[in-house]
C-alpha cells in the first residue's frame, strides 16, 4: 500500500504550534486530527501544499505568519488595573475573561500577568508578534474509505485506541 499524501488519501496527524525564539509550545493536540487530502479543504492552502507527496511517519514544520492570520498587536486591547479591583476568580495568569464592547459585541481576554498590584487583561491573541511555526507529524496514510471521502475526513467520534497503541 502506497502510504504517500495524495489526493483521495485518508491522513491522520497530530501537530504543535511552536514559539521559534523560545521553543516553548504554544498549542499541541495529541489525538489524532483526520482529514482526506484533496477533498477536505479545512487545512490551510500551504499546509496542504507542504503535506503534498509526504509519508506516514514524517515530521515537518511550516512557518506560521501570525500577522497575517491574527493581525497586528493593539496595545489599546491591553488593560492593566489594581488587584483590589479585579474579581479573585480573575486574578488567575490564563483565566479567559469575555467583554463586550459598547455594540454589545463579546470579546475574548485572557488574563496574562497578576503581581501584587496589578493584574493584566490582554485582547490580542497570544501569538500576536510571536515567530511561531507549525509541527506536524504524520501518524497513518491510506486510502480513504468511500465514508471518509463523503464526509472529507474522520468519521469516528472516538480514537480506535488499539490502533493508537500500536503506531507508537
Amino acid at each position: 500500500m502506497d502510504n504517500t499524501i495524495q489526493d483521495s488519501k485518508y491522513v491522520e496527524l497530530i501537530y504543535k504550534v511552536i514559539d521559534k525564539k523560545t521553543g516553548n509550545v504554544f498549542s499541541e493536540i495529541e489525538y489524532p486530527v483526520g482529514y482526506v487530502h484533496g477533498v477536505n479543504d479545512t487545512l490551510d492552502k500551504k499546509v496542504i501544499a507542504e503535506l503534498e507527496g509526504r509519508k506516514q511517519g514524517d515530521i515537518i514544520e511550516i512557518n506560521i505568519d501570525v500577522e497575517k492570520i491574527y493581525g497586528f498587536r493593539d496595545e489599546s486591547l491591553v488593560f492593566i488595573d489594581k488587584i483590589e479591583n479585579v474579581p479573585p476568580e480573575y486574578q488567575k495568569v490564563g483565566t479567559k475573561v469575555v467583554m463586550e464592547n459598547s455594540k454589545g459585541d463579546p470579546k475574548e481576554f485572557l488574563v496574562t500577568k497578576v503581581d501584587n498590584k496589578t493584574v493584566t487583561i490582554d485582547g490580542n491573541n497570544p501569538l500576536c508578534s510571536r515567530e511561531v511555526k507549525f509541527s506536524l507529524e504524520i501518524l497513518l496514510v491510506r486510502d480513504a474509505t468511500d465514508e471518509e471521502m463523503e464526509a472529507g475526513g474522520m468519521i469516528d467520534e472516538q480514537p480506535d485506541m488499539e490502533q493508537l497503541l500500536t503506531m507508537h
